[in-house]
Formats: structure tokens, sequence, C-alpha cells
């Protein structure tokens, strides 16, 4: 049986890691460099790097603090923000990173994901879905340019189409629920889970350990994603690893 992954995720926003609510209300939470070797030393099994507020104006920064972080790394590490080019994912794999993670260029040019797994291989190419239920639709769609700008697509339409583009794992994102602290949107992951083949890490809305028992007992997430509950040490990913073998869920 394959073991479920607990990651943390950066937000990085000009050089710091920030978290905020629902994509918004944004606070520090501490110095990127500092916060991955930490939880390289506490047994995370991978980490998230995303550079929520890149701009052509940023990308050295970026190039260097990705730099950075890598050094301090023996865990697969992935990083987004602002690629948007076959180049700019060769700066940032030459970097350190292990994998990018395409979002909203993506949605823009689907083109990339497959320019992407064609020349580095599937295993390098993440696509990052951000989704919010839309009530009048009764489903969820898809969010680009970090949560501000609504598209037509419906997220289980979008994550077949990345797939079938040649992504090798979702990074999906619950809008409703990120920050929030009340539980993983089970219906949603479920949902993507149903829809695709390839794995899928849960993410938004992590508060407590028990969280993570229930994204992994009622869907087949393969992964779960947090942020602020590891960044302002509520909890920890020893203490939520322990939790999880306690109650019988495989983890590294």
């Amino acid at each position: 049986m394959i073991t479920k992954r607990i990651i943390p995720c950066l937000d990085v926003k000009e050089g710091r890691v920030v978290k905020g609510i629902q994509f918004v209300g944004l606070r520090d939470a501490g110095d990127p460099v500092e916060l991955s070797s930490f939880y390289d030393e506490q047994g995370a099994d991978e980490l998230v790097f995303l550079d929520i507020s890149a701009s052509h104006e940023g990308r050295k920064t970026m190039v260097d603090v990705v730099r950075e972080v890598a050094g301090t790394l023996a865990i697969p590490f992935t990083v987004g923000g602002g690629i948007n080019t076959l180049d700019d994912m060769r700066t940032i794999l030459r970097a350190g990173a292990d994998k990018v993670s395409l979002n909203t260029a993506a949605v823009k040019r689907p083109e990339l994901i497959s320019e992407g797994a064609d020349y580095f291989g599937s295993q390098c190419i993440v696509t990052a879905i951000d989704a919010k239920f839309d009530e009048a639709l009764a489903s969820w769609r898809i969010y680009t340019h970090g949560g501000r700008t609504s598209t037509d697509w419906e997220v289980t339409d979008w994550a077949k189409e990345v797939v079938q583009r040649g992504a090798g794992e979702i990074l999906l994102t619950s809008m409703d629920q990120d920050g929030a602290k009340n539980g993983f949107d089970l219906s949603l992951t479920e949902a993507v889970n149903q829809a695709v083949s390839v794995p899928v890490i849960a993410s938004g809305g992590a508060g407590a350990k028990e969280h993570f028992t229930d994204v992994f007992e009622k869907t087949n997430a393969d992964a779960a994603l947090a942020a602020s509950i590891f960044h302002y040490k509520e909890t920890s990913v020893e203490e939520v690893k322990k939790h999880l073998r306690e109650k019988g869920v495989r983890v590294r």
C-alpha cells in the first residue's frame, strides 16, 4: 500500500512566508529558508513553495530564494508562481526544485503542460488547481491569478484536461476552506480523485491533526498539504504523523 504524504506549504510574498484566509488578509509567518530546514528535520515528506506575488521584477529574487531553500532540503521540493515558459521551468529546476507547479499559465495556455511534460517528464509537472463552489451552477469552478479571477472551467473537467496533457500530479486547493481551519473539502477532493488517475494533494482547511485522518480515511487523496497550522506551531508534522499511525493510516 502506498504511504500517505504530509506536505507543508510556503506561500511566499516578497521573500517572506505569509498566510491568510481564503487567499486574503495575509500575515507574516517567517523566513522561507528557516522554515524549510525546520520542516525537513520534522519529517515532512515534501515541501511546496508558491511565490504568490510572482512578477517579472521578482523573478531573480524568487530564484535566489529557491536556491537557498533547496540547499537546506533532502526531501522533494515543488515550486510554483509566475512559471510561464519552458525556460522558466528550466530555471527553477536548475535552482534546485524537483517539480514545478503550473496554475494560471496552464489555464491561459494548456499547451504549456504538454510542453513541460514532454521536455522534463510528467513526474516534474504539478498542476495546481484553485477551486471554489458556485452555488448557482452547483459545481466547483477554477480560479486563476491567486484566486482573483474566475474561469468557465468546471473542476473535474479541468483536472481531466491537465492529466490528458501530461500533468503527473494535482495540487487541489479549496478556496472555500483555505485558512478556515475546519477541515479539508472532502467532497471536492473525492470528486477530483474519482476523475483522474494521478496523485491528488488535498489542500485548504487543515486546522487539526484529526483533519488529516478525515481526508485520508474518507477520500483517496495521496497527500495532504497545510500551512498555517504548521507555521504557527498549532501542531507539527511529527504530531500529525503520530496521530495518523495511531489511526492506522500508513505514513512514512
